[in-house]
Parts: C-alpha cells; structure tokens; sequence
C-alpha cells in the first residue's frame, strides 16, 4: 500500500496549481514530464484500485487488451497539439487531463502490463516509438507555429526530445531481443 501513498503523494503535488502552472509553462516539460508523471501516478496507485475491485478488473480486463488500449487511446490524446492548448486554455479540459491520464491511463496500464505478457509489451514499445517518431517528424518539421500557447522554438524542442525518447525505446527494444537477458539474473 506504499507505492499507493506514493502515487496519491505525486498526484497531489502535480496538482498544486504553482507546480502545474510552472510545468506547463514550458512546452517539453508539460508533454514529456507531466504527463508521463501523471500517468505514473496512476500506475502507482493502481495497486489499490485491483485490490478494492478485484471483479471489475477481472471482468473488464481480463487479458489486459482493454486496458492497453483505453492507456493507449488516451496518451496518444494528450499527445495531440490541439489537446495540450485546450488543456492551458479550457479549465474543464485541464481537469479532463488530471483526472484520464492517472485514473484510466494510469491505472490501466498497472493492471494490464503484466496480462499482455511480453509480445504485448513489445507492441506496446513499437506503438511508443511510433508515437514519438511521429511526433518528432511533425513537431521539428513545422514552420508554422502548431500550439498556440507555445513558441516555435518550444515545438521543435518537444520535437527532438521525442526523437531522442523514440531512439531510447529502439535501443531498448533491440537491447531485449538480441541480448540473452538470462546472463545478467
């Protein structure tokens, strides 16, 4: 029940509204800090969420499918320009933001990581690295300004922090399929 304190701990303070007004001030720390921070709070409590509802879980997410794709939906969501300017902009949005990426995006993962198994998780990976591929394609590509909230410059820096998460997942994808991981338990 630690790692449950722990994950209300962080939410509660992403919450604090100077700490969410000074992460979303800049663009790289409001995607790829906040967010995933939030996301992680989520999966930090998620431990007492299977344990309060066991039956919903099984029933809802019984091989972890749903699960990997309600997280999926909602970060790729947030991922989108559009919806982090609403998020700055549109109160009931902000609150939208707080409340889907660690209550289902969070939670969602915590209870499905494990019943996807390994292939899963690798398509997980793939659709990540996809995502900030994507991302850094769009966001270093634009000469136009794509977020209102935000400068150009702003952009291209979420741009190549993204290429640098989605060559870190390559690494790491093929660091787990081409090394004996058995050598190093």
């Amino acid at each position: 029940m630690k790692q449950a304190f722990y994950g209300l701990l962080l939410f509660s303070f992403l919450a604090l509204p100077p700490v969410a007004a000074v992460m979303e001030s800049i663009m790289i720390v409001h995607m790829h800090m906040q967010m995933t921070l939030l996301v992680l709070s989520g999966f930090l409590m998620g431990r007492f969420f299977q344990l309060k509802f066991p039956v919903f879980f099984k029933k809802w997410n019984m091989n972890g499918i749903a699960g990997i794709l309600l997280f999926m939906i909602i970060w790729s969501f947030w991922m989108i320009p559009r919806s982090m300017d609403d998020a700055l902009t549109i109160q009931v949005v902000e609150l939208f933001k707080f409340s889907s990426l660690p209550f289902l995006a969070g939670v969602a993962l915590r209870d499905s990581w494990h019943k996807i198994g390994a292939r899963g998780q690798y398509i997980v990976f793939g659709f990540f690295i996809l995502v900030f591929s994507f991302m850094a394609w769009i966001y270093i590509g634009a000469d136009n300004q794509i977020c209102n909230n935000y400068l150009l410059v702003e952009q291209q820096t979420v741009g190549w922090g993204s290429l640098f998460f989605g060559v870190i997942l390559s690494f790491y994808v093929l660091q787990v399929l081409f090394i004996d991981q058995s050598q190093y338990e």
